[in-house]
């Protein structure tokens, strides 16, 4: 086999293996969503907590949710623990910030229920977060 044929041939496992990654890490951090959207209404619903601490809390449980099924079972990264976790929690520090603006301009300016933009910003913070993570949390 020549380089280049080598190379070709490792194409389609590269785009399969990172398929597979997406799906995994989407399944995962669906299990993150849940448990992010649960507390994050139980704390800005039932406690009367400010929808932004409410999002940093809930949103840190998801975080460590998702970060230890995704070294085990995504990334399959055992080392490094700290530094991967530090980098992941960096990741999802983006997540928070990012909700928190939308928050600031649909709840706060355009009067948009909190619950609803919580529940929109999930696509897209998730979009952001995996190739974040992987090109750099798990890199």
């Amino acid at each position: 086999m020549t380089e280049t044929t080598a190379t070709v041939d490792a194409a389609p496992e590269k785009q399969n293996r990172t398929l597979r990654q997406l799906v995994s890490y989407t399944l995962i951090g669906g299990s993150g969503v849940a448990l992010d959207f649960v507390v994050f209404l139980l704390l800005h619903n039932l406690t009367g907590m400010d929808e932004q601490l409410a999002n940093a809390l809930s949103t840190t449980l998801g975080i460590a949710n998702n970060f230890a099924l995704n070294a085990l079972f995504t990334f399959e990264r055992r080392d490094r623990i700290v530094l991967r976790f530090l980098r992941f929690y960096a990741v999802g520090l983006t997540g928070i910030v990012l909700t928190n603006l939308l928050f600031l301009v649909f709840t706060d300016g355009l009067g948009i229920d909190a619950n609803l933009v919580k529940a929109g910003s999930l696509p897209l913070v998730l979009a952001l977060q995996f190739v974040l993570n992987r090109k750099w949390s798990f890199a």
